[in-house]
């Protein structure tokens, strides 16, 4: 019969931040412990687990076996349901306390996050909401790396690890600026407006979704400028630039600049893209994580 593994959770900790930060000795001045402290704690799991964790290379610092890659995968979402279960045996009959992370794609922030930490803020005023917000590849990294446990996110080009929940639609839509002759229509076609140039949101995955919406109207935009800025895209617009695609509308068509962009429906069959909820497939979510999607399905109504 195999014996069975005898460690604490401080021991873990030690390795993750022995594993994380690549040093002994970075991660012993992290934890505020001595070197020896985190030596011995993983020389210490090394043992009873069997197997190598960490290769020491001197003056080079530490790197993973693939058995430490593995294990290191399991211990993060381990550790965060340690301290969920830790945090609920606190607060058992009272509120839900902690931590939570959270990211978003960061156009959609400044669409989702204000209402959602608002509302989430109200119904659970002691969790500490820190968010991290990026381009869709970055925010899954995140996602992978535990910097956060659930995100905002469009689904547009997420991995198979990725899990999804969608908690509402934003069909695209063209932007002219107030003087071009369609923008009292209404509506276009993108036909219409395969003569002007384009001004691209130019954000990794984003780029290509917005040129593919083009090309299955049949046209081939003429991008003039580039930005990572949604609201330099506006901008630019509204200054007569060009038109652009987005696909989250302002209540208000005034720019940063005090210009006007004015939004049109498409009337082409293109799909609206979906805002969902992320998190890493196979990871079970802290209570923490479970109210903030509740949160998000009554805020965005899903």
């Amino acid at each position: 019969m195999a014996k069975d593994a005898n460690f604490t959770l401080v021991q873990l900790r030690y390795f993750l931040a022995a594993a994380e930060l690549g040093s002994m000795t970075a991660a012993a001045q992290h934890i505020s412990v001595s070197q020896s402290a985190i030596s011995t704690a993983v020389t210490h799991l090394e043992r009873e687990l069997g197997v190598q964790l960490l290769i020491r290379r001197h003056a080079k610092g530490l790197s993973l076996t693939r058995a430490g890659e593995r294990f290191l995968n399991e211990l993060r979402g381990f550790l965060t349901h340690a301290d969920d279960l830790t945090e609920a045996a606190r607060s058992l009959g009272t509120e839900l306390v902690g931590e939570l992370a959270v990211g978003c794609f960061q156009t959609l922030a400044p669409f989702c996050l204000p209402q959602v930490l608002r509302e989430f803020g109200r119904s659970h005023p002691a969790v500490r909401v820190e968010v991290t917000e990026g381009d869709i590849r970055s925010v899954q990294d995140a996602l992978r790396g535990g910097a956060c446990e659930v995100a905002l996110l469009y689904d547009l080009g997420l991995d198979a690890d990725i899990e999804r929940e969608v908690l509402a639609v934003a069909p695209p839509y063209a932007l002219v600026p107030p003087d071009h002759p369609l923008a009292g229509a209404g509506a276009v076609r993108l036909a219409d407006l395969a003569q002007d140039p384009m001004i691209l949101l130019d954000l990794p995955l984003s780029r290509d979704y917005f040129r593919s919406l083009a090309l299955k109207s049949g046209i081939e935009p003429r991008v003039r400028h580039r930005s990572t800025s949604y609201e330099t895209v506006r901008a630019l617009v509204a200054a007569g630039h060009g038109y652009a695609i987005l696909n989250q509308r302002p209540v208000h068509e005034t720019t940063y600049d005090g210009g006007r962009a004015v939004a049109l429906r498409l009337t082409d069959p293109l799909p609206a893209l979906p805002v969902v909820l992320a998190r890493l497939a196979g990871v079970r979510p802290t209570a923490r994580a479970q109210a903030f999607a509740a949160v998000c399905r009554e805020a965005m109504g899903a």
